[in-house]
């Protein structure tokens, strides 16, 4: 196969994911105009339409969608195998993509990074905020974090974090005006701060136990966001109750401008695992990267 068929392909795989020439093209550090010629050349050379283009969205066709299931997986065991090369180099090296929550990289990936980037120069690793359960295999990601009970049966994982509560927090101010909750059920008469999910677009349901005893419960409220570092804000101003990682609010808990209940009904959840797919085990910059993020008790 010619050399610039197989960059054609290349580029017609990248646009196909994307869906999006300018996505794309940033991707390939090519001009969006160069990349649309190249795939207007491979659709006349094929002879076969693969890409419906609009004014707001890019998508393959039904000869499209079937050479793009066909060859991707291919150039993406290519890709792992030179990643592997690396093994024979002196130090490793090589790109790793990473789609975790706010949470998540501010309070375990970011701190482990620190030492991680500085003892791997040649190691790139990009971070990409995502508080939804992103499909790590479809949009091209190294890797991903979410919390045991929420990981995916068919991929690899490793533990990076120790289990953590989330606390229920409100501001001196709240209380003032309103009697602290006593039991989950009491939050239906409060007001509170939701997080809406991504992935499912509905509000995030609160989750307690107790003795055995589990509760579920829909908060409602005048405010709510997608992060909770929004969320812990507004409750130190006093808009309502907020729902965080433990962590999250022990600074607020340390100075008064929060104060905690039902922490009795609030034990630790399954703490956070990075997963991935198999095809990523044979790179020895992921390997590093998986043992420098590894929990250890």
């Amino acid at each position: 196969m010619a050399r610039e068929n197989i960059n054609d392909l290349l580029a017609f795989i990248a646009v196909a994911r994307e869906r999006s020439f300018t996505k794309a093209a940033a991707k390939m550090g090519v001009s969006q105009s160069a990349l649309s010629h190249t795939l207007r050349q491979l659709e006349a050379r094929l002879g076969v339409r693969l890409l419906t283009r609009t004014t707001r969205a890019v998508s393959a066709t039904e000869a499209g969608q079937r050479l793009l299931d066909g060859i991707s997986t291919h150039f993406d065991e290519i890709e792992a195998e030179l990643d592997a090369l690396s093994a024979w180099r002196e130090r490793p090296a090589g790109s790793i993509r990473i789609t975790a929550s706010d949470h998540a990289i501010t309070w375990i990936l970011w701190p482990k990074l620190r030492t991680f980037l500085k003892d791997y120069p040649d190691i790139k690793v990009e971070l990409i905020r995502d508080n939804g359960l992103t499909d790590i295999v479809t949009e091209r990601f190294d890797a991903g974090v979410r919390m045991g009970e929420q990981l995916a049966k068919d991929m690899i994982s490793a533990r990076i974090s120790p289990d953590f509560p989330f606390a229920v927090v409100g501001a001196p101010s709240y209380f003032a005006q309103n009697p602290p909750p006593l039991h989950p059920q009491d939050l239906v008469r409060h007001t509170c701060i939701n997080e809406r999910l991504p992935t499912f677009g509905g509000f995030w349901i609160w989750e307690f136990e107790k003795d055995g005893q589990e509760t579920r419960i829909r908060v409602e409220g005048q405010l709510a966001s997608n992060t909770c570092y929004q969320s812990i804000l507004a409750a130190a101003e006093g808009f309502g109750l907020a729902f965080v990682p433990e962590d999250v609010a022990e600074p607020y808990l340390a100075d008064g401008r929060l104060l905690r209940v039902l922490e009795d009904w609030t034990p630790p959840w399954d703490g956070y695992h990075l997963y991935y797919p198999s095809r990523r085990q044979s790179s020895p910059a992921f390997t590093a990267l998986v043992n420098a993020l590894r929990h250890r008790d």
